[in-house]
């Protein structure tokens, strides 16, 4: 196996990690439809300001999602629509398979 194929399967486990904290789906939930910034994603939630913006880090440094600034706040929307799709087609595995 080529090294650059061993380090895209590397990414792509990362990727996925990503979907293993509940924080962070909740997150990508709430980006599915439309950009928040952080405190709307903190009420939204029901967690504090310094949680979401740790989560919403990784998810930056992973490109799982963008920023836009507006003023002094920064909004935040997924990235593309793949994270969006691997999110509901995990969602749509788990509802109807129970």
């Amino acid at each position: 196996m080529s090294e650059e194929k061993i380090k895209t399967i590397a990414d792509t486990v990362k990727l996925f990690k990503i979907y293993s904290d509940y924080t962070r789906l909740r997150i990508i939930d709430l980006l599915v439809n439309k950009e928040y910034c952080v405190q709307d994603i903190a009420d939204n939630l029901e967690t504090s300001q310094s949680a979401i913006s740790h989560q919403l880090k990784l998810l930056r440094d992973l490109n799982v999602v963008k920023t836009r600034k507006q003023g002094k706040q920064v909004f935040y929307c997924l990235r593309d629509n793949h994270i969006k799709e691997i999110f509901l087609i995990g969602y749509s595995h788990v509802t109807k398979c129970k």
